[in-house]
């Protein structure tokens, strides 16, 4: 299934007559029957694609008609079908014998002269004038591949850097064994599929060298939640079976669709992976490829360039929109790519329909949720977005798959097609390698089973028999907690629920999360949070990376040094990271409004921050100390929140997400709001420019008493009630002692709002509100309705409960009863 094949295109029609033989330019989709999903996928590439720019390595197939001819020449037909009768799929020890027998049969009969003679010439065309063989991959393609109802990838064998005569035809003979893998006899059992109306048909392909440069794969989706607005990329170094199966952890990228296609470079993550392994050519080997080692400073830098990212982004968008066109309707795509280490070039060596979210109708949302947490066993890549408990079993070889037993947790190093039989009884699956596009990562969405992928040290660190609960409920980390925990599952149907007058927002601050959140019913993120992205992902304090220089030897520059190793530009690390988290919750929700606050630590928060002691004064309260507005002028902070303007700019200038919307927190004056500004201007966020709207946190008395004042310099107010209650009342809401006067539904509270409110509605101004308060307390949500507000912005796991509370609010305004 990888990675392979040099650049020409070019078609030298085969000396035979093709009876057997299909070249890729004369092949369409519609010819699955003949030549199976994959070969008519890499014709249909050939034909349509290329024109287009997109290149894709030259070859051809080799007809199911052929794998026929074989069966009747040799006579296996009846032996096989003896051989299958009566077996039970359940029976590991069965399913594992007539397999082998299958296989055997088939592998011990000889290539009729007619079909070899067709094969090697049309090898011989293929290798043009060169005087050494050509090295090509031999791909199984089964004539029920790709069906609407059915995937059958992965389910046959590929064989890489096939030289020569004898390897072709040796290569084409376990292409056709692989039809009766284990695996492929359970999945045509499971599916129904009768065994001899599946064919099968192989695919002859010029290699890329990718195993001197690298390879991945593409959905053109986010392949855990489904969000169609993205493509994802995974590249590691070397020929791609090793993304494919799981054998690494391999780099991560997601790609914005809507803006790349406006000629922005929306790359909206980048994850580099570890990359131990790359799959080689094995020259004067025993074999045809062998893994190797990649140098630890290779593991740290990505595989591939920006560029070339952006440019096999493109190509997917093209490919998805080829395919949808063709179908009739949105066809989402599972594409494989490669390198050439030669040329350079890029290339296109595979591409099939998604076959697991695209199916997917999102009807009703089910979450779930710990209802408690316990001691963190292992920590990967989640997948499924499920939590499940149960037993672990360690299996560390195929071999030993027969000892599962269902419900259990299943523990290996890695996955293949080999394992699936086991994999849907599994209550949940834990690897020590593989990104979110590996086997296990795949087969786990379609059975809906939750996983966890690339521990690293699961095999070790769990034991069999360990009750153990696995959550991939919390964002894109998955983890294994030691015991059976408790948790719940909500499922809401989205076509019970209309939609409000009132906004109903979202509180974000995790972009992890951002893509999943996007599908419960909303109009936008009324308060995005950088302190989350800056604390997980950065780390690291602004000031101490733009002094990086002039830090002294010792444990804060080698902490920055861990974090920033693939970067020379320290700053760019903070702004590239800030970025890319925005990014992802601007992109989840575009084109609706996504509001990003800025920067709203406190001095005692920025000093936890790695190397923030040197730069930060001890306060005796930090709440009413040095935060918000007042660092971004103030030249103590200025370069700091220079970083931050560098990484909005980025996100709205370069990757094109103008739904990003900027709050300025705790903003004491209408002076200070107009000092802020001008610090903005400087960097390129001017308001009104380029639909830059500005809002201002209304958390302060005096937000509300010079609200009009406010109002000529903001485009709009945002309530943020808890420090709003907290100036109010004059109460330290963590202070056990006077805590409990804190109540953002106190009478003094809801007259400061209900005036902000009212200024605004005259002013013609925007106003939302993004505290804690309308998400505890429903009574609350419906004094805002019944104020006028326009927004209300809530933590994710209230907003279907307030949706229902604002409707009914709404109707009795619009039906006052008799009484009021």
């Amino acid at each position: 299934m990888s990675a392979a094949t040099t650049s020409s295109n070019s078609r030298t029609p085969a000396a035979a007559p093709p009876r057997f033989i299909k070249w890729f330019a004369d092949i369409t989709i519609d010819d699955v029957p003949l030549v199976g999903g994959k070969n008519a996928s890499l014709g249909e590439l050939v034909r349509e694609l290329t024109p287009k720019g997109v290149n894709v390595p030259n070859g051809f197939a080799i007809t199911a008609e052929a794998y026929r001819y074989l069966l009747r020449e040799a006579e296996l037909e009846e032996r096989i079908r003896q051989t299958l009768d009566g077996l039970d799929t359940r029976n590991m020890e069965a399913l594992r014998t007539c397999g082998s027998v299958i296989r055997g049969l088939l592998l011990g009969a000889s290539i009729p002269p007619e079909l070899e003679h067709e094969i090697i010439a049309a090898y011989d065309s293929l290798k043009g004038r060169q005087p050494h063989p050509v090295d090509v991959a031999v791909r199984s393609s089964a004539t029920a591949e790709d069906l609407p109802d059915a995937s059958f990838a992965g389910q046959q064998e590929t064989y890489l850097n096939v030289q020569g005569h004898l390897e072709l035809m040796n290569a084409c003979l376990r292409c056709f064994a692989s039809l009766f893998t284990d695996r492929a006899i359970s999945y045509r059992v499971d599916k129904g599929f009768d065994h001899f109306k599946v064919a099968l048909s192989i695919g002859v392909q010029k290699m890329v060298r990718s195993d001197l440069a690298s390879s991945g794969v593409i959905f053109t989706l986010d392949t855990e939640t489904g969000f169609r607005d993205v493509v994802l990329i995974n590249g590691a170094y070397g020929l791609g079976e090793n993304v494919v199966q799981g054998s690494v952890n391999p780099d991560e990228y997601y790609i914005f669709k809507p803006t790349l296609k406006t000629g922005h470079r929306p790359l909206l993550q980048k994850i580099v992976g570890s990359k131990e392994f790359k799959l080689i050519y094995d020259i004067g080997g025993g074999k045809m490829v062998k893994n190797v080692p990649v140098p630890t400073g290779d593991r740290a830098k990505f595989a591939n360039t920006d560029d070339e990212i952006l440019q096999l982004a493109r190509w997917a968008c093209l490919i998805e929109e080829h395919y949808s066109a063709k179908r009739g309707q949105p066809t989402p795509m599972d594409i494989e790519w490669a390198k050439d280490g030669h040329t350079g070039e890029m290339f296109i060596v595979q591409a099939r329909p998604e076959t697991v979210q695209s199916r997917k109708a999102v009807e009703v949302i089910e979450t779930y949720k710990l209802r408690q947490r316990g001691p963190v066993l292992v920590i990967g890549r989640s997948v499924s977005e499920k939590i499940a408990t149960g037993p672990v079993r360690v299996i560390k070889s195929a071999e030993f798959i027969g000892q599962f037993k269902e419900g259990e947790i299943l523990v290996t190093d890695k996955t293949d097609p080999d394992w699936e039989p086991i994999m849907k009884k599994a209550a949940g699956i834990v690897t020590n390698r593989g990104g979110r596009t590996c086997h296990a990562a795949i087969v786990s969405r379609e059975l809906g089973v939750p996983a966890i992928v690339g521990t690293e040290h699961g095999t070790e660190l769990l034991k069999d028999g360990q009750m153990v609960t696995i959550s991939c409920a919390e964002g894109d980390a998955g983890f294994v907690y030691d015991g059976r925990l408790e948790f719940d599952v909500q499922r809401t149907r989205l076509t019970d629920l209309s939609r409000p007058r009132t906004k109903v927002m979202m509180n974000v601050a995790n972009p992890e999360e951002a893509f999943s959140l996007s599908f419960i019913p909303n109009d936008g993120v009324g308060l995005a949070r950088e302190e989350f992205i800056i604390t997980s992902y950065i780390k690291v304090h602004p000031l101490a990376l733009v002094n990086y220089p002039h830090l002294e030897a010792g444990a804060v520059k080698q902490q920055i040094d861990a974090l920033t190793a693939s970067y020379t530009d320290k700053p760019q690390f903070f702004v590239d990271k800030l970025a890319q988290g925005v990014a992802m919750i601007a992109a989840a929700f575009y084109p609706k409004d996504v509001i990003l606050r800025l920067s709203d630590f406190k001095t005692n928060e920025y000093a936890n921050l790695i190397g923030g002691r040197a730069y930060e004064p001890t306060e005796e309260n930090p709440m009413i100390g040095f935060r918000g507005a007042s660092r971004y002028y103030n030249p103590r902070y200025q370069a700091g929140f220079a970083l931050e303007c560098r990484a909005v700019k980025k996100v709205r200038a370069e990757m094109g997400l103008t739904n990003l919307k900027l709050m300025v927190p705790f903003c004491r004056t209408v002076d200070e709001g107009r000092r802020v500004q001008a610090e903005m201007e400087k960097h390129g966020l001017k308001r009104g420019v380029d639909g830059l709207e500005l809002y201002v946190m209304c958390e302060i008395p005096s937000n509300v008493i010079l609200a009009d004042e406010f109002a000529d310099i903001f485009d709009g107010f945002s309530i943020g009630s808890n420090d709003l209650t907290q100036l109010i009342l004059g109460v330290d809401r963590d202070s056990e002692i006077v805590a409990p006067i804190f109540d953002e539904r106190n009478a003094a509270v809801k007259k400061m709002i209900a005036q902000v409110i009212a200024v605004c509605r005259k002013r013609g101004r925007k106003i939302g509100i993004c505290g804690q308060a309308p998400s505890d307390y429903p009574d609350f949500a419906q004094f805002l309705v019944e104020q006028g507000i326009d927004s209300i912005s809530l933590n994710p796991d209230t907003v279907l409960k307030t949706t229902v509370t604002i409707l009914e609010t709404e109707k009795k305004r619009a039906n006052p009863t008799p009484y009021g």
